[in-house]
């Protein structure tokens, strides 16, 4: 929620990718710590989502640093 309060205000969006990647890794530990019963396909896809996310706002990181 942070950071994507922090992309807003800063006009850098590839935070919001990283607020995608740390909500979705939160639902996914919750989801295993919880048991709930979404295992498989839906989890696989949440980190596989959350990982894309991470490397898009990686590259952002990068792209928009100072030179």
């Amino acid at each position: 929620m942070i950071v994507a309060i922090l992309a807003a205000r800063q006009g850098r969006p590839y935070m919001y990718g990283l607020a995608l990647t740390f909500g979705a890794y939160v639902f996914y530990d919750l989801a295993r710590f919880q048991r709930w019963d979404v295992e498989g396909p839906l989890l696989s896809g949440l980190f596989l989502i959350a990982s894309t996310s991470a490397l898009v706002a990686v590259w952002g990181l990068y792209t928009d640093r100072p030179r």
